[in-house]
């Protein structure tokens, strides 16, 4: 691997996509350089705006990583965002099923406010480790179908996540709606998890972070995420396996190893990565299934991520806090200029993906370039 060239292309695209993005901004009628210094300001400028910043960064490092396991076994995984979504309902079902969640009830149109939702009321310490299984399990299931139906059949993986998204998106929002949505909410959403299943956020730990700050322990799983897919990647046989196959999976089954075992497994591990998105975002931050919560589309932005990133779990991890910059940053862009909106950062993070996408092509050697 050459090293150089691993730092020096993602740089290059973010410079490249900054001086575009700049011209833009110019042609738009407004100052690049004060745009840009409220982008950075606003994710930078206080603990509060940092903390803010990591907690837009952190389900993009869940998904970054399944889109790099993916990528490294040779495969595409379009379908984080479905696997998020049957993740955050399973995590969220466990929370009510087993957190002794009450909540009210309509009975021939009267609200019923003690109406138990719950099987059992069980304790933090078992509770917790159960919702997070649960969406691990529920991500690595819903992955790993178009892995199995890759490796048995040979149907693209692309077309198979990208349908899987919408049968998530539909089953999902058929149970919320229908069975645990609280009567009379206009709020397609459901009960609240029990209180045991909550995660803390990191200002009980770290009180200098403002209690407002939504930044839970769920970043710190992100980071401890990044160092297991490594160790897993690069320090173990298995992860040598899928990274073969990703290279060359004749040679690799010629070699002995197995490209259909490989696909499932990295498809598995792939949604399961996605699926802990979860963890933080319905045990840490809203504490029920929202339906369409995924408001920044974090499955697609992974794909971004892992591009920018170099499929690299520390190329992942940068990539991820640069995407949550734009994400915080665009926010005070669009609110204190005059033309820019919002939108800048959906620019910029496009402006990217070219910009990766062309330096690749063109850092690929004679040998390399006629292929995909």
């Amino acid at each position: 691997m050459n090293i150089t060239r691993e730092i020096l292309s993602p740089l290059i695209a973010v410079i490249g996509a900054f001086v575009v993005g700049g011209l833009i901004i110019a042609i738009l009628g407004d100052n690049p350089f004060e745009a840009y210094g409220l982008l950075l300001s606003a994710s930078f400028g206080s603990i509060k705006d940092i903390g803010w910043t990591l907690h837009y960064a952190t389900p993009l490092i869940f998904t970054g990583l399944a889109v790099a396991v993916a990528f490294r076994c040779g495969l595409l995984n379009i379908g984080a965002e479905g696997q998020i979504y049957v993740a955050a309902f399973a995590a969220t079902w466990i929370g009510i099923k087993f957190g002794g969640v009450v909540a009210p009830w309509m009975v021939n149109n009267e609200v019923v406010p003690d109406y138990n939702w719950s099987w059992a009321s069980l304790p933090a310490w078992l509770l917790i480790p159960m919702c997070v299984l649960a969406a691990v399990i529920a991500g690595g299931i819903w992955g790993g179908i178009p892995g199995y139906l890759k490796a048995k059949f040979g149907s693209h993986e692309v077309i198979n996540t990208i349908m899987l998204n919408f049968i998530a998106l539909a089953l999902v929002g058929y149970l919320t709606q229908y069975h645990f949505k609280i009567p009379g909410d206009p709020i397609q959403q459901t009960a609240n998890i029990g209180a045991a299943a909550d995660i803390p956020k990191l200002n009980q730990f770290l009180p200098f972070i403002p209690a407002d700050v939504p930044l839970n322990v769920a970043f710190l799983l992100a980071i401890l995420m990044c160092v297991l897919v490594y160790l897993y990647l690069w320090k173990t046989k298995w992860g040598y396996e899928l990274r073969a196959v990703g290279q060359n999976p004749l040679a690799a089954e010629y070699g002995g190893i197995s490209p259909k075992k490989q696909i499932i497994t990295a498809m598995t591990i792939s949604g399961a990565l996605a699926g802990m998105v979860a963890i933080g975002e319905v045990m840490g931050v809203r504490h029920n299934y929202y339906h369409e919560f995924t408001g920044n589309e974090w499955g697609f932005l992974g794909i971004a991520v892992a591009l920018l990133g170099r499929n690299h779990p520390l190329g992942v991890f940068i990539a991820a806090i640069f995407f949550g910059v734009l994400l915080r940053g665009q926010i005070f862009v669009d609110a204190f200029t005059r033309y820019v909106s919002k939108d800048l950062g959906a620019v910029l993070q496009a402006i990217i993906i070219l910009f990766v996408a062309c330096l690749q092509m063109y850092s690929r050697s004679p040998r390399t370039k006629g292929k995909v």
